[in-house]
């Protein structure tokens, strides 16, 4: 996407201290678009809010926990008090347990359904609202491939993703008449923080290399490259879809 497509939109980014979250981040400023950075890292959010500040774009920083309802109320009025309505919600903020299912305790497995799946429910009932009547609003729920495939040791992480995959389709039916998409973002393996216990374990790094049909992980640019079209008005005749880029691991 060239040119700023999304000059005077502002987007909201959860998760977007580091990995996926930064990059696409970084994607929409490049684009023209003013940055709400959501994470409970603000040390972390400072450093990527710098980044899309020396890309000549507006960048805030608000620290939260969004799987916290109090704190995404707070988060509302913070970011409508400071940038205005909301045209872009990114919902990228996620976690992943890799164990067995029978040596989950409850509260992992509720931390990741709260996290994946809960703060989703939370940030649009908050800022869809905000989106409404404008005739143009856009949301990104990242999904995964992990909403299509599964892996041993990945049940929380694999009912979060499946279960945000809903929310997205029926989410797009209840906004598609005011103009507002929601779509799924499903990476394969990419290079960020979450993926380094496998990309730094040589025999894991190497399973997962070889069922990926192109042969090498995934750069988070490329996810930001395909948030920012996603965000633009050409991509306004796609909503409640989701979009793998996964390197052809799930056309297996």
């Amino acid at each position: 996407m060239k040119g700023k497509e999304l000059d005077g939109k502002l987007a909201l980014v959860t998760g977007a201290s580091k990995g996926l979250g930064k990059a696409m981040s970084l994607s929409l400023a490049e684009a023209g678009a003013t940055l709400a950075l959501v994470s409970r890292d603000a040390k972390l959010l400072a450093e990527t809010a710098a980044a899309v500040r020396a890309r000549g774009s507006t960048a805030e920083v608000f620290p939260a926990d969004v799987s916290d309802e109090a704190q995404v109320f707070a988060l509302e009025k913070a970011v409508t008090a400071r940038l205005g309505n909301l045209q872009i919600l990114i919902n990228n903020a996620g976690i992943n347990l890799r164990k067995p299912v029978t040596e989950f305790s409850l509260e992992e497995w509720n931390r990741v359904q709260a996290t994946n799946v809960t703060s989703v429910f939370l940030l649009c009932r908050a800022f869809v609202p905000h989106m409404k009547g404008r005739g143009y609003g856009r949301i990104i729920n990242m999904t995964s491939m992990m909403s299509h495939v599964a892996l041993a040791g990945r049940t929380a992480y694999c009912t979060s993703k499946a279960g945000l995959l809903g929310f997205t389709k029926a989410l797009a039916l209840e906004l598609a008449a005011e103009r507002i998409t929601v779509n799924g973002i499903s990476p394969g393996p990419c290079s960020t923080e979450i993926n380094k216990p496998l990309m730094e374990n040589p025999e894991l790094a190497q399973s997962f290399l070889s069922r990926i049909p192109v042969g090498r992980w995934g750069r988070p640019e490329e996810i930001g490259a395909l948030a920012a079209y996603l965000c633009s008005e050409a991509a306004g005749f796609i909503t409640g879809t989701d979009i793998s880029i996964d390197g052809g691991w799930t056309t297996q």
